[in-house]
């Protein structure tokens, strides 16, 4: 049961081994429903934001270390002098919504940390930030005013994540986070947070993507307002942008999901969330008559919260202010109050507003491909065949999905670590997926384990980011590792 570690090897994150466990959580969880304490009618306007956090693993001699404790060693190389006051954000949170609760204040804020980033905190022995972290996720006093957020696990960007780790990034995730937190803060986990907010625009990687998500228990999704298009390709409306979407996924033979979403506007700048700019957006649009039926609107930001010399400084001096200002909004007088995206989303189903009433939208690009096929008739065949004629055709076609970073690619010129990646899945499903098939409780044991963690270490998406070199390196030490714990089983 959820006591007992599902790993048999010291020093291997637990990412695997309670798969039926999760799916009995998921089926015994009802839907989140309102729960707020503020008077609906109190609203004028709401904004929503969450907290970036991500340390890659990388290997080093001694095994695999956190790229934190690299910095730690190493502080005199790069930024590397910033590795402390990274650990502080790492844990600030769990000094300051206990004191602004303390004071009368009604805080919110979602986190979203990498299964890496976690693991990296076991691994350094960092107990003060892991037993903050700990009371935000345990203690019911701060249900509220903390939201958790899913990911990936290993901070894998999911378009070129291969589709059949993409269910095994999830869980594995869902599992670091029951054993440091337990079920029942797993429970209250309701909504995905993209790596690098990058959405699939492939029909059939976004619809098996939601699948996953859905049938993993989560209600609802964050998206950046860029990678997705209304139905017909045309842009967000400027109002469709401050209420929930229904992200339509459709693929290629024909079966649709949809998932509610909320849209991240504008850039990634950590000032956007460090000065609060949100709450100050959130006042202009509640004066605002071009905006949606649906109402209240919400300012939905999310950026690295430990990043960037005003996320590092300054985030300290304007976070509090803001929520002394606001305390009573939204109880005993009228005013914009933040809100996490869960209770978002149960207001609006509160005051009487369901999926069918938000604005749909879809990935972007995918209007091209669904103009070229008989949406009466589709199939695998009419999908391919348009999405090559748009690739022969059509310069501006690509289906490398779109995030927050798209002045980068993350697919362009790194053969050297995406061949690794895809051979390196291949090679553990082909070992172990028809001996989990036989036995399921093969999760459990410490070579699949083993197996299981370089599959995704080599997906993180840091060694797609800071260009060939060093971090390429470690991708090419990752798969050389990962092969070796796979030639036993393939022996």
């Amino acid at each position: 049961m959820w006591s007992d570690r599902p790993s048999s090897a010291i020093g291997l994150p637990v990412i695997s081994g309670w798969e039926a466990e999760l799916q009995e959580l998921y089926r015994s969880t009802p839907p989140s429903s309102f729960s707020s304490d503020i008077n609906p009618t109190h609203v004028t306007g709401t904004f929503a934001c969450a907290l970036h956090m991500h340390q890659p693993t990388i290997p080093a001699a001694e095994g695999l270390i956190s790229n934190l404790q690299h910095m730690l060693n190493h502080p005199q190389e790069g930024d590397n002098h910033n590795a402390e006051t990274f650990l502080w954000c790492y844990r600030r949170m769990g000094e300051w919504i206990p004191e602004l609760v303390a004071q009368g204040c009604q805080p919110r804020i979602m986190l979203d940390y990498s299964g890496n980033l976690l693991w990296g905190l076991e691994q350094m022995g960092q107990t003060t930030a892991l037993d903050a972290l700990k009371r935000l996720a345990c203690d019911r006093q701060y249900a509220l005013n903390v939201e958790w957020l899913g990911t990936m696990w290993s901070h894998a960007v999911v378009p070129s994540t291969p589709i059949a780790d993409i269910k095994l990034q999830v869980q594995a995730w869902q599992h670091q986070f029951v054993a440091l937190f337990g079920p029942e803060a797993l429970q209250r986990v309701k909504g995905f947070s993209l790596p690098e907010m990058h959405l699939p625009n492939h029909p059939d990687t976004l619809y098996h993507f939601l699948d996953v998500l859905l049938s993993c228990g989560y209600e609802w999704l964050l998206v950046q307002e860029h990678s997705v298009e209304r139905l017909d390709g045309s842009p967000l409306h400027q109002a469709d942008k401050y209420v929930p979407n229904a992200l339509v996924a459709r693929n290629s033979q024909g079966q649709t999901l949809q998932m509610p979403v909320l849209i991240k506007t504008q850039g990634s700048d950590t000032k956007l969330v460090a000065q609060m700019q949100p709450y100050h957006e959130a006042q202009y649009l509640g004066q605002q008559p071009w905006l949606s039926a649906i109402h209240p609107p919400c300012v939905s930001q999310i950026a690295d919260g430990e990043n960037g010399g005003v996320m590092m400084n300054e985030y300290a001096r304007d976070f509090h202010p803001v929520w002394h200002q606001i305390k009573d909004n939204g109880r005993s007088h009228p005013g914009v109050v933040g809100l996490n995206g869960t209770e978002y989303l149960n207001l609006i189903r509160h005051q009487g507003f369901t999926v069918q009433d938000f604005p749909q939208c879809q990935a972007v690009q995918q209007h091209k491909i669904w103009q070229r096929v008989d949406l009466e008739k589709p199939s695998s065949t009419a999908v391919e065949a348009a999405i090559q004629q748009l690739k022969d055709t059509d310069p501006h076609f690509s289906l490398d999905g779109a995030s927050w970073t798209n002045h980068l690619s993350w697919v362009q010129g790194y053969e050297n670590v995406l061949g690794p990646m895809e051979d390196l899945s291949k090679r553990f499903h082909h070992v172990y997926d028809p001996l989990v098939a036989a036995n399921p409780q093969v999760t459990q044991r410490s070579d699949y384990q083993e197996a299981l963690l370089y599959t995704l270490l080599l997906q993180t998406s840091c060694f797609r980011y800071w260009g060939q070199g060093t971090w390429t390196d470690y991708a090419q030490q990752l798969y050389d590792r990962g092969l070796a714990a796979l030639n036993p089983a393939e022996t």
